[in-house]
């Protein structure tokens, strides 16, 4: 998206030929939907500025940008490389409290530019020109102190401006970034906000609530757990459970953590809880079992503490690969509270729906894939060719030790087990799919060793995909009816 001319902009009273020509201007991707009252603030800014400031006719601004991902919309912003400028169009009805909390959470968002901000609200109805200060507070503005301020704005930034606003600026993984994450380096989603608004609220109520939140890989449980668990812990101690693989990154966390208190959980073997705590969290709720659900919940009652689940959306694999661990047994519990994130972070759509379509090839999903690459090898050797080709190109090889021949050449790969994989987050991911995968004939993706839940090789590679952010990849290894369904995916 780039800045566009807002002065030519309100020239036009036609609706749909403004709606036009601003896509035209912007480059937008489609064309947004222009309210009246919107034409009318936004002219009455022009008209007010070309009062103070003769060249205000040519000045431009990123016009309703939307940061991606995390939904938060901005009225007018111009850019340079020290200097943000933000100015928020009101036409009137709105109180001071409020035109506060948006320029506050402005700077909030926009303090990832690391620039200098200057934060306005032009309220048109009431002709009132209103600034946040330094110190967050209200103040009346002075048209002629903002002339100055965009006439000394030289050399503004006119690219895309989402180029500005990359995901792994705002958007981290406790377990991959802890440091960023006790910063206070990151940013929840509007979807987000509101599931922990509603789960704390929830915990106001009597009785002992078991609540959680599902959604795809991607979406941003994790963080959201986590941001939830600091929030409480600046009242009373809380202690988290973590079901993944990140020993040495809640180590860290513990360490420098003081109020909360994290615990590494391994499949089958028992967790020793030390304290009493005023709520339990647990991450990657997906991999618990019924005896680690029967001690958590034993320790709830004990403790007369809440419990706060995250789990992994499996609904793509097939329904008797998934019985039995996990979401199936969190969600029968009894009064469980379910929240469900489906604004996907990390994940794109094209990613997103290519690896529903690797986990049950049938159904009309046809797109193209210019983000997924397939190779077929006969041998093994053929196969560690093509993964070491891949590495050259940026690709991680996440690999499944059930289901791996080619250990002896794992020093050759940049690689990392499918089980210490999770919660991480890579560019590019490739993965290996040997004659142990098939097809069954209502097009699900099955182990031929499958033994339900007890069997992770098709959860693997679903989770394995998921950690991708920009590619894909996908080598089979001697299975041509798996080769043959995957071209079938990617031929549209």
């Amino acid at each position: 998206m780039k800045p566009i001319n807002i002065y030519t902009l309100t020239r036009i009273s036609d609706a749909k030929s403004l709606e036009r020509l601003e896509r035209q201007m912007s480059f937008r991707s489609r064309t947004m939907k222009i309210k009246e009252w919107e034409t009318e603030g936004l002219k009455a800014f022009c008209d007010r500025m070309m009062g103070v400031l003769e060249s205000a006719y040519s000045l431009d601004f990123y016009y309703s940008f939307t940061m991606p991902k995390l939904g938060k919309e901005f009225d007018l912003l111009r850019v340079n490389d020290s200097t943000v400028v933000n100015v928020e169009l009101k036409s009137g009805n709105v109180t001071d409290e409020a035109i506060k909390k948006q320029l506050i959470q402005n700077r909030y968002y926009l303090a990832t530019l690391k620039k200098n901000a200057y934060f306005y609200t032009y309220i048109s109805g009431d002709d009132r020109l209103i600034r946040l200060s330094n110190s967050g507070n209200l103040v009346e503005a002075d048209w002629q102190e903002l002339a100055e301020l965009l006439l000394n704005q030289t050399d503004c930034y006119t690219g895309d401006i989402e180029d500005l606003f990359k995901e792994d600026t705002y958007l981290i993984s406790p377990l991959s970034d802890p440091a960023r994450f006790l910063r206070g380096e990151y940013f929840l989603t509007f979807q987000q906000r509101d599931i922990k608004k509603a789960i704390l609220k929830n915990l106001d109520k009597e009785g002992m609530l078991v609540q959680g939140f599902t959604g795809l890989p991607g979406t941003g449980k994790t963080l959201l757990l986590y941001d939830i668990a600091l929030e409480m812990s600046k009242y009373d101690k809380v202690c988290v459970l973590h079901f993944g693989s990140h020993a040495a990154e809640l180590e860290e966390l513990n360490e420098r953590l003081k109020r909360v208190d994290f615990y590494y959980c391994e499949a089958g073997k028992s967790t020793e809880v030390v304290g009493d705590y005023v709520a339990i969290f647990v991450d990657e709720g997906h991999r618990i079992d019924k005896t680690a659900l029967e001690e958590i919940r034993k320790m709830s009652i004990r403790m007369k503490a809440p419990i706060i689940f995250s789990y992994d959306c499996e609904d793509a694999i097939e329904p008797y690969e998934r019985s039995g661990y996990g979401a199936w047994l969190i969600e029968a519990v009894p009064g469980f509270v379910r929240f469900t994130l489906t604004n996907k972070i990390r994940l794109n759509s094209e990613l997103s729906t290519f690896i529903h379509c690797v986990m049950r090839a049938s159904g009309n999903h046809r797109r193209d894939y210019p983000s997924v690459y397939v190779g077929y090898a006969s041998d093994e050797e053929e196969a560690g060719n093509l993964i070491r080709a891949l590495n050259r190109e940026g690709y991680v090889y996440i690999y499944d030790e059930a289901v791996n021949p080619l250990n002896a050449e794992q020093a050759a790969f940049d690689a990392i087990e499918a089980g210490e994989s999770t919660c991480k987050e890579f560019e590019r991911v490739v993965m290996l799919m040997d004659d142990s995968f098939i097809y069954g004939d209502d097009g699900y993706l099955r182990s031929k060793v499958s033994k339900g839940a007890d069997d992770f090789r098709v959860k693997n590679i679903f989770h394995g995909l998921s950690r991708a952010k920009e590619r894909v990849a996908l080598v089979v290894l001697g299975n041509k009816q798996v080769f043959d369904a995957l071209l079938w995916i990617l031929q549209k």
